[in-house]
């Protein structure tokens, strides 16, 4: 049996600050991966600071290719040569023992996909745990699963993935720079027959700062869920009911932002429309029918 080497694939974007408290978190596990690679997607005038930091906690450091956190995260995890990939964000921290919680699991069940829940700073965690990361409904929202120990939720900076779904050529979609592909992952990997859990023996502490996300548009946000309740409800699990729901909702977002909601299908459809032939190996798949960026 191949021993187990746990990589951390850390994607950071001008945020040097955040990602040294990131970094000293895991210097202070009191077990330690087997290599941490940090992707900086950072500008010019914060990337010499990035590096410096890699240097100074003993990371592998590569430049990222600047398309997007999704792209960026692809890159971090090709980076890799463990194992299994600990995906981060330079905004997380971590409770003690964290690590080793995170090799257990894999000991434990090393064909699964780990997720792990999050705390924002000062919420209680001594009295309850972390909640199930979300999994994609029909309407490109983020739901609780029915159940936390086989879905297809995925926790987008807080996932042990096995190395092999990447070498299989497996990846976050990059068409969307931020955004549901993380979701729409998620999905994928169950529709490929992957298991994925909720490890509850542990917590990520999110320093999530709303409003200081270095990339925003609410076009491509809208754009990405399209894509992402497409490929799950007309790919992954076609019921009638999913594609009634998602057809539902594509259409209430375009009689409320019709301009803003054609230019995101016409974004979305073609991704969704690869995606369908990549996942369909051949065979055929209903789909919705689209006009000119409109439902018919």
């Amino acid at each position: 049996m191949q021993e187990t080497r746990l990589s951390v694939a850390l994607v950071t974007r001008n945020r040097p600050s955040s990602l040294e408290r990131t970094l000293i978190s895991l210097r202070n596990q009191n077990v330690h991966a087997w290599e941490t690679i940090i992707s900086d997607d950072s500008d010019p005038e914060q990337a010499a600071d990035v590096r410096q930091l890699a240097a100074n906690y003993q990371c592998g450091y590569v430049s990222g290719p600047h398309r997007g956190l999704y792209a960026n995260r692809n890159h971090a995890a090709l980076a890799c040569k463990g194992t299994h990939i600990r995906t981060i964000d330079d905004d997380h921290e971590f409770p003690p023992g964290h690590m080793g919680e995170c090799l257990a699991a894999i000991a434990c069940d090393p064909e699964a996909v780990w997720i792990i829940g999050e705390f924002l700073p000062g919420q209680d965690r001594a009295s309850k745990s972390a909640e199930c990361p979300g999994q994609l409904g029909p309407r490109g929202f983020s739901v609780l699963p029915a159940d936390a120990d086989d879905c297809w939720a995925i926790a987008d900076g807080a996932t042990i993935y096995l190395r092999k779904i990447f070498d299989s050529g497996l990846r976050f979609a990059e068409a969307f720079r931020f955004g549901a592909p993380y979701l729409e992952f998620g999905s994928r990997l169950h529709f490929f027959g992957y298991r994925i859990r909720q490890l509850t023996s542990t917590y990520v502490i999110h320093h999530f700062e709303a409003g200081k996300r270095s990339l925003a548009d609410p076009e491509e946000e809208m754009a990405s869920e399209f894509f992402a309740m497409l490929c799950h409800s007309f790919i992954y699990q076609p019921r009638l009911k999913n594609k009634m729901l998602t057809v539902a909702q594509i259409g209430l977002m375009t009689v409320r932002h019709p301009k803003s909601a054609v230019r995101a299908l016409k974004k979305a459809v073609p991704q969704y429309r690869q995606r369908r032939i990549l996942a369909s190996g051949g065979r055929s798949l209903s789909r919705p029918n689209f006009s000119a960026g409109k439902i018919n």
